[in-house]
C-alpha cells in the first residue's frame, strides 16, 4: 500500500484522488436518482401502467449487468482514468438521446437512452470503487465509501428535487385535464409534456462532457493489481486460477444484488407510493429526497463509528435487522406512516454497499478488477427486483408490494453472520 500512496503523492498540487472520486460519485447519484422522477413523469407522459414505468429501472439497471465484465476488460486496455473518461461519455450520449425520445415521446427510444446511461456508469463503477477501497486501511474502507455515499446521497437530493420542479411542476393538475380532453388535444399536452425534459438534458449532455475531458487531463494514478498482490502476501490468492473461487465474494455479488433492488425501491417508488395513498404530487414529489436523507444520516454514522466502534460486519447486520423492521412496519401501518417507513429504509441501507464492498473484496490481490467488475454487475439488482415491485403492486397494490424487501434483507443479514465467512481463512479471527 506503500508504493500505492507514493504514486498519489507523485505530483505536488494535484487534485487529490479521492476528491476526483468524490465527484464521480456525485455524479454517479444525479444521474441515478433522476430516475425517481422519471418513473411517474413517463408514466403520465407516455401512457404506462406500474409495471411498464419501472421499465425505466430495468433498462438503466440491467446495463450493469451487460456492461460490468466488458468494463473490466475495457480498463485492462484503457486503463482507469481514460475508462473513466469514456464512461463520462457514454453517459453523455444517453443523456442526449433524451432529446429525440422527448420529441417524439417515444418510451422505447427514453430506454434506450437510459440502457446508454447506465452502460457509462457502469464503467465508472468499475472503476472508482476499488480507489475507494485500497486508498487506506481495509478495516477502515466502509468509513471512506461513507463519505463517497454522503456525495452520492447529496447529488441523490437535489436531483429529484430539481428535475421534479420542471417535469412534474402541476403534474396533479395535467393529469385531471386529461379525463376531460379529446383524444387530439390529449396528444398535444402530453407532446408538451414530454418537451420538458429537454432542456434540462442538454445540460446534463455538456457538463459530462466538460467532466470527462477534466478527468482525463487529471493526474489520477493507475490501481497496479501486482501491488495490491504484493502487499497482501498472496496469501488469499495462493493456488487460486479463477475469481469464482473466492466464495465471499460470489456470495458479496448475491448480497448487493438484493441490496441494489431493495435501495431503488425505496428510493423509486415511494413517489408513486404516494400518490396512490391520494398524495398530490406536488408534495409526493419530494419523497426520495425524505429516502436519501436518512442514506446521509446512516452514511454520517458509518464515519463515526466505522471502525472505532463497530466493524463493518457488526453494521452489516444492524443495516439488514433495520431494513427488516422498517419493510414490516411499512406493509403493517397506512397512510403517511407508512410512507415514513418507506423512507427510513434509505437509513437501514446506508451501510449495506459501504459495508459489503470491503468484505467481498478482501483478499483479491490480481483478482481484484474482475472481482470489481462482478460487484458492479450485481447492481443489475435493481433492475429485476423493483419489476418486480412493479408487477406485484399491479396484481396486488403498490402498499402489499413492499412485501418483496423482506427476504432481500434477510439475505444481507446471512451474507454478515454467515455468507463472509465462507471461504475466508484469516488468523486471529475476523478483521473486518
Amino acid at each position: 500500500m506503500a508504493q500505492l500512496h507514493a504514486v498519489m503523492q507523485g505530483k505536488k498540487g494535484s487534485l487529490p484522488p479521492l476528491v476526483i472520486i468524490g465527484v464521480l460519485f456525485f455524479i454517479f447519484g444525479f444521474i441515478t436518482w433522476l430516475s425517481s422522477v422519471l418513473i411517474p413523469y413517463l408514466q403520465i407522459a407516455c401512457e404506462l401502467n406500474n409495471f411498464q414505468s419501472y421499465l425505466v429501472a430495468f433498462a438503466f439497471y440491467i446495463s450493469y449487468f451487460v456492461m460490468a465484465v466488458p468494463s473490466g476488460w475495457l480498463l485492462k486496455f484503457t486503463g482507469f482514468k481514460k475508462g473513466m473518461s469514456v464512461g463520462l461519455l457514454a453517459v453523455a450520449v444517453g443523456s442526449l438521446i433524451f432529446v429525440p425520445a422527448a420529441s417524439h415521446r417515444s418510451y422505447p427510444l427514453f430506454l434506450f437512452g437510459l440502457f446508454i446511461q447506465g452502460a457509462g456508469l457502469a464503467v465508472l463503477q468499475t472503476a472508482s470503487n476499488p480507489y475507494v477501497t485500497i486508498l487506506g486501511p481495509i478495516e477502515s474502507a466502509a468509513k471512506r465509501i461513507s463519505i463517497m455515499g454522503i456525495c452520492n446521497g447529496i447529488a441523490g437530493i437535489l436531483a429529484p428535487a430539481i428535475l421534479g420542479a420542471v417535469v412534474l411542476d402541476n403534474a396533479d393538475g395535467i393529469q385531471n385535464q386529461l379525463l376531460a380532453l379529446t383524444d387530439t388535444e390529449k396528444v398535444a399536452v402530453l407532446d408538451k409534456l414530454a418537451g420538458k425534459v429537454i432542456i434540462p438534458y442538454l445540460i446534463i449532455t455538456g457538463m459530462l462532457l466538460v467532466l470527462s475531458l477534466l478527468v482525463y487531463r487529471s493526474s489520477l494514478p493507475e490501481i497496479d493489481e501486482s501491488t495490491l498482490e504484493a502487499e497482501s502476501g498472496g496469501v488469499e490468492t495462493k493456488g487460486k486460477t479463477s475469481v469464482f473461487q473466492f466464495p465471499q465474494l460470489l456470495f458479496g455479488v448475491l448480497a448487493l444484488f438484493v441490496y441494489t433492488g431493495v435501495e431503488v425501491i425505496a428510493g423509486n417508488t415511494i413517489i408513486s407510493y404516494g400518490a396512490f395513498l391520494g398524495i398530490p404530487l406536488s408534495t409526493a414529489k419530494f419523497f426520495t429526497s425524505f429516502t436519501l436523507v436518512g442514506m446521509l444520516i446512516g452514511y454520517l454514522i458509518g464515519i463515526i463509528c466505522i471502525p472505532r466502534f463497530v466493524s463493518q460486519r457488526t453494521a452489516l447486520k444492524w443495516s439488514a435487522g433495520l431494513g427488516i423492521i422498517f419493510g414490516l412496519f411499512a406493509v403493517f401501518t397506512d397512510g403517511v406512516a407508512s410512507v415514513v417507513f418507506v423512507a427510513l429504509l434509505g437509513l437501514a441501507n446506508s451501510l449495506v454497499w459501504p459495508s459489503v464492498w470491503p468484505l467481498a473484496i478482501d483478499g483479491l490481490g490480481k483478482f481484484t478488477k474482475i472481482g470489481s467488475s462482478l460487484l458492479v454487475m450485481a447492481i443489475s439488482g435493481a433492475a429485476v427486483i423493483p419489476l418486480f415491485y412493479g408487477w406485484l403492486a399491479d396484481q396486488l397494490d403498490p402498499h402489499q408490494a413492499y412485501w418483496v424487501v423482506i427476504p432481500c434483507y434477510l439475505i444481507i443479514g446471512w451474507y454478515a453472520t454467515v455468507g463472509y465467512r465462507l471461504g475466508k481463512k484469516q488468523e486471529g479471527g475476523y478483521r473486518l
